[in-house]
């Protein structure tokens, strides 16, 4: 319990002071990013993250074409890479279902112009165009798609990231490894880092790569996520 990372921290406490360093960044006008990965939308967490932008707990989103994707994915077919995010059993053809959501937001455009259409109703992605959350989609040679938004050039993603850097005074990095670590490396000292994960490993990496404001958190995305939202008021 005394070592820098550990599941056996009471996560509470952290979470409460999560949530004190969000209220401070809301009253002196900093700007708070969340860095997130997919295993948000899979473990049902994207309400919540929903939730937070649309109470203005989120000034700029970062993540790449997988969260996006299966988050309009939830939107239109109700599951998270085919699995019924309501039972958490897999639906029949459920593996097609964040190829054919890929494909709508395609055959629309972007994903701005699905949420103008009233293609995309609701969800993450739709709450950021709602609420005019600044989002940077990076690619990946892994990536189905991509969505028309995704930056698949790595020099230009990184370019677009740090365009949104300034007057960020808290960045919350939840699920992601690889997007938490370069976003950690563009990051001024002076910013605060929240890093969550279940792999204690990736807690641990970023801090190794001398990012010395991290606060780590070593838990699943959705307990965070509800629990943040509740410590806010957001939720009972």
């Amino acid at each position: 319990m005394a070592s820098a990372v550990s599941s056996e921290k009471p996560k509470l406490l952290i979470i409460r002071e999560i949530v004190r360093l969000m209220k401070e960044m809301r009253a002196e006008r900093k700007k708070i990013l969340f860095v997130g990965g997919p295993a948000i939308i899979h473990t049902g967490a994207g309400q919540h993250l929903q939730t937070l932008i649309e109470h203005h707990y989120v000034n700029v989103l970062f993540a790449g074409n997988a969260l996006a994707a299966h988050d309009i994915e939830s939107n239109l077919f109700g599951t998270s890479l085919g699995v019924s995010l309501k039972s958490g059993s897999p639906v029949e053809h459920g593996h097609e279902h964040h190829l054919r959501a890929i494909n709508r937001i395609r055959a629309a455009g972007s994903i701005r112009a699905a949420v103008q259409k009233r293609i995309l109703s609701g969800g993450v992605m739709h709450a950021c165009v709602k609420h005019n959350v600044k989002y940077v989609l990076s690619g990946s040679i892994r990536d189905d798609g991509p969505l028309p938004d995704v930056i698949t050039e790595m020099p230009k993603a990184q370019d677009a990231m740090r365009a949104e850097l300034p007057g960020v005074g808290l960045a919350l990095m939840v699920s992601t490894t690889l997007l938490s670590i370069a976003t950690g490396n563009m990051l001024p000292a002076a910013v605060r880092m929240i890093c969550v994960d279940i792999n204690p490993a990736v807690v641990t990496k970023l801090a190794d790569r001398g990012s010395l404001q991290a606060i780590g958190l070593v838990t699943d995305a959705e307990l965070f996520l509800r629990s943040l939202t509740r410590e806010l008021g957001l939720r009972k």
